[in-house]
């Protein structure tokens, strides 16, 4: 059997297999945290574009964006993708270097919609597009993350099964659907090296392309079988050893490694293998549900900022220091981090938002790090620009060479009074070793979504999808 097989054969079984509660309830956090998310996203400039640019498939049909809009299927699932990823608050999967929750719960909603499914089918699509996409991120792995954006190539697949579970397809025809979708999907890392809407689209790309593909699919249209592991597949396209890793950000590291370290360049701990390990990742289907093991953001910008915000604000507490008595701030970690978040000189919120000296700065001196973190009035405040020029940044190579499966920093302090301290971030709050509670989620929900929704209607949503499971359907009255 074919990569697109095995998954086909698990995702078609899971319609009709008894998930554990535990399963069960890891999925409606997703699908909380998804909402939250993309409501807040919703009011953003790339949903409100988006919105006038698809005005031909919006005011019709039986799907919804998530401010009730009606729309037709893939408008949905294109729109509330895009606004899911726009405030960078939504789900990791950290070892896939993935977020499955922006492309695959809006395919799923906007599918569940349409056909009036209800919200216990809901919920299994939910985890199969999961299921099924993290593996195959995780089996592309950080070779592939060199050039592709995960959420927008991984993402598609996750869309495709999330709404092939949802049509109840069988294995022949739900692997048409991933094997159609892997053919159309895209997202390139330069398309959010600089300020752009293009990030956010990626997620809305691949849950419009896997809603396509598995509608095309349940039609009769095929897709080639072993266009995921074949010879000229996915696989070796998009994890070639052309794409090993390497600095490509435009600005280079304040403090550099240790003579002698090998940095991300030379390879510190990557695969070279030409075709990825299909096998590792699969073997624990049916036996392990990665839903289960899920990074939920606690603060609103890049997941690779996270490990030097909470290790700053750790050294800080221990230090009992002002930010404005700090002299210095020495942060080492993984390449990854540097190449997609290293922007010492954010102009706009986007790319204010993959800059670690902005989010530690800003985390220093107001405590933490949410949307109203990115207002013109923060962007230009002076506090923040000072400290930001007293951060130094390198590569940890211990750290890189832990990474993906560990996002960590070290994080040293020198304050104006000559006294230092030291912190090793091992996680990252929110990281399925330090994650955040029911209750966290439950108040990252209202802070996000009662500024769009208004408290009652924010409380009413958030207990009626802790309810999914007993709903008859999802359609809005």
């Amino acid at each position: 059997m074919t990569v697109a097989q095995t998954l086909s054969a698990y995702g078609a079984a899971l319609t009709s297999v008894a998930l554990p509660a535990a399963v069960i309830h890891h999925a409606k956090r997703a699908v909380l945290d998804w909402h939250a998310a993309a409501i807040a996203g919703a009011a953003e400039p790339p949903a409100r574009i988006l919105e006038r640019a698809l005005a031909d498939d919006l005011d019709r049909g039986a799907s919804r964006l998530v401010l009730g809009r009606a729309a037709t299927p893939r408008a949905a699932a294109l729109i509330n993708g895009t606004a899911a990823h726009t405030l960078e608050v939504d789900d990791i999967y950290r070892h896939a270097i993935y977020h499955p929750g922006a492309p695959t719960i809006a395919a799923a909603l906007a599918q569940a919609q349409a056909i009036d499914a209800s919200g216990l089918a809901f919920l299994r699509a939910v985890v199969a597009g999961y299921e099924i996409s993290t593996r195959i991120g995780s089996s592309l792995g950080r070779a592939h993350y060199r050039f592709w954006h995960s959420t927008g190539t991984v993402g598609s697949f996750g869309a495709a099964a999330a709404a092939a579970t949802l049509l109840q397809l069988d294995p022949a025809r739900y692997t048409h659907a991933l094997c159609t979708c892997a053919t159309m999907a895209s997202g390139l890392q330069q398309a959010f090296r600089t300020d752009s809407m293009s990030k956010p689209l990626h997620a809305g790309h691949a849950a419009q392309v896997g809603l396509l593909a598995a509608a095309a699919a349940a039609a009769g249209f095929t897709g080639a079988p072993d266009v995921i592991d074949g010879p000229a597949g996915l696989g070796r396209a998009m994890r070639h050893p052309a794409s090993t890793p390497r600095r490509l950000a435009k600005q280079p590291c304040a403090e550099q490694p240790p003579e002698g370290a090998r940095t991300a360049a030379e390879g510190e701990g990557i695969p070279v293998s030409e075709d990825p390990d299909w096998h590792a990742s699969m073997a624990t289907l049916g036996r392990e549900f990665h839903i289960t093991d899920m990074t939920f953001k606690n603060h609103a910008c890049c997941g690779h900022a996270f490990a030097p915000i909470d290790g700053a604000q750790a050294l800080q507490a221990q230090m009992r220091i002002s930010a404005d008595d700090i002299h210095r701030i020495h942060i080492g970690t993984y390449a990854a981090a540097l190449d997609v978040a290293g922007n010492p000189d954010p102009k706009t919120a986007p790319e204010a938002r993959f800059s670690v000296p902005f989010a530690v700065a800003t985390a220093l001196l107001y405590g933490s790090v949410r949307p109203a973190a990115f207002s013109p009035e923060r962007l230009l405040d002076a506090r923040i620009r000072a400290l930001m020029a007293r951060i130094e940044l390198r590569i940890d190579p211990q750290l890189d060479a832990a990474f993906p499966g560990q996002r960590a920093a070290r994080v040293r302090i020198v304050a104006r009074d000559a006294r230092q301290g030291q912190w090793l971030q091992a996680t990252r709050k929110g990281d399925p070793d330090a994650p955040l509670s029911d209750g966290a989620l439950n108040a990252k929900f209202l802070e996000l979504t009662e500024p769009v929704l208004g408290a009652a209607a924010a409380a009413r949503l958030r207990a009626r999808i802790w309810q999914l499971e007993a709903m008859p359907s999802l359609r809005l009255p």
